[in-house]
């Protein structure tokens, strides 16, 4: 499976009909090196996300040895690895209209400020959070019990014996993490919590029960803040974008579901 993903992720990035073609990407390009004649651009070293240096050269080197081994082969012709290939090229070509349709999807200076202000525990009341959790597997019909058993708990531990006593499957993690990396269905609740205090939070799977040990303030201004609201909103806006495209495609493509998907419709 190394042998795929690795044909996969290199191959991928040759989304031409035809294949890649050498001749028109590198006319006018940098070039930053030669691998066996073939031709590797500064540009490529941008589009793998590095800012141009010789360590991401020299992984790009790396990458461009493995891929002429793999054509050497002729694993390109090797029908789950092409399959793989279209599929990534598929995605690729879809994200980039999708790119193409949003534009630079930024956001005004009155989104990020409304954005702010609504989104208080992320931000001007931001605080990190050092909490003990148990992550509980169980059914929903345990889940009142298990609430009424953690809001009379005076520890944790006394949950977990708890559960230990019932042979309910659960895993202990400490953890101190900043508002932003908690889930957000959790911060209304903690923020109002006082060390010491627990809480219970539904899961897909079960439950989490948390133990508020210590929080620090540490408050982002708007203009700190700004960056990473900017970049949230504008991914919000091509999710949008997306969804509404593919709607308007949706209408005015002829889908037919063949065989077994055919009943589902």
């Amino acid at each position: 499976m190394n042998r795929l993903a690795n044909v996969v992720a290199l191959a991928a990035l040759c989304i031409l009909p035809l294949g890649c073609d050498r001749a028109e990407a590198t006319r006018g390009a940098q070039i930053a090196a030669k691998v066996n004649g073939a031709e590797i651009l500064v540009n490529q070293i941008k589009a793998s996300g590095a800012s141009p240096s010789a360590q991401a050269l020299e992984k790009i080197i790396d990458r461009e040895l493995l891929v002429q081994k793999a054509l050497d082969a002729g694993l390109e012709r090797d029908p789950q690895i092409a399959q793989a290939i279209d599929h990534a090229r598929r995605q690729i070509l879809a994200q980039a209209w999708v790119e193409r349709n949003a534009g630079a999807a930024k956001a005004s200076a009155e989104e990020i400020k409304a954005f702010y202000a609504e989104n208080k525990a992320l931000f001007a009341q931001r605080r990190v959070y050092r909490l003990q959790e148990l992550v509980v597997s169980a059914p929903d019909g345990m889940m009142e019990v298990l609430r009424a058993e953690a809001a009379r708990a005076k520890d944790l531990d006394d949950v977990a014996e708890w559960l230990r006593a019932r042979n309910a499957r659960f895993s202990a993690v400490s953890l101190t993490q900043p508002a932003e990396q908690l889930p957000l269905r959790w911060l209304p609740q903690l923020a109002r919590m006082s060390p010491g205090e627990i809480a219970l939070f539904p899961s897909p799977m079960g439950a989490s029960v948390i133990q508020l040990v210590h929080a620090e303030d540490a408050a982002l201004s708007e203009q700190q803040a700004a960056p990473v609201i900017e970049q949230f909103l504008a991914g919000r806006k091509r999710l949008e974008v997306a969804a509404a495209e593919v709607r308007r495609l949706r209408d005015s493509a002829r889908i037919e579901y063949v065989g077994e998907f055919r009943s589902s419709k």
